[in-house]
């Protein structure tokens, strides 16, 4: 297989496809989040990837590299979304290309080590750890496999196993007492409801791996 290269159009195209996939998912991710926490996830996030999407065009003609257009769309999410995701999916766009300033297109080695800084983002902003119930749960153990595998022969094979590693994490978060967030003050209650957080980051993170089987 030769090598993936993942351009700006191809982040673009994946930012639509995250809008879209907002939408289809706003009322489920809200009746996960109303079961533990403010009943908003699915709303906030709508409210700012609609935002992403309206101004996608425009950014990507006018961003220089994948940067740039990673880091617009990252900043219309921390400005448009209320509650915890904003800031934690703001964070992930944004830091997502500051080792690839300049670059139009990316590796996926390059794309891999993206996510890392997206997900490390993530972490230092909410001071996470895996068995908190949030969205490190999910993201986390995906990431670590990411890292391993970034070099092998296929890359689509590499992401789909990432994609199912943070749906396991997801899953695993129903058992768990929340130690982050509005869910925390439940306390036992919490218990048996899966994170929104971590549901809908691995759904994102799918949209990525989508993109790169067409």
């Amino acid at each position: 297989m030769g090598e993936m290269v993942l351009d700006k159009q191809f982040f673009a195209d994946s930012l639509a496809k995250m809008a879209e996939l907002t939408e289809e998912n706003r009322d489920y991710w809200t009746k996960l989040d109303s079961d533990i926490g403010d009943g908003d996830h699915g709303i906030n996030l709508s409210i700012g990837f609609r935002a992403v999407n309206a101004n996608l065009q425009d950014n990507l003609e006018k961003a220089a590299d994948v940067t740039a257009l990673l880091k617009k769309s990252g900043m219309l999410l921390l400005s448009k979304v209320g509650g915890a995701s904003g800031p934690l999916y703001g964070s992930f766009f944004i830091k997502m290309g500051k080792d690839d300033a300049g670059k139009e297109a990316v590796s996926f080695p390059e794309f891999a080590g993206m996510l890392k800084n997206g997900v490390a983002a993530v972490q230092q902003r909410g001071k996470a750890e895996i068995g908190d119930k949030t969205m490190i749960d999910a993201l986390q153990p995906g990431i670590e496999y990411l890292e391993a595998h970034k070099n092998d022969d296929d890359p689509v094979a590499v992401m789909e196993e990432t994609v199912s590693i943070m749906k396991q994490g997801a899953e695993s978060t129903i058992p768990l007492i929340a130690k982050k967030g509005r869910a925390m003050r439940l306390g036992e209650r919490a218990v048996g409801h899966k994170d929104p957080g971590s549901e809908s980051s691995w759904m994102l993170m799918n949209v990525f791996l989508e993109e790169m089987k067409k």
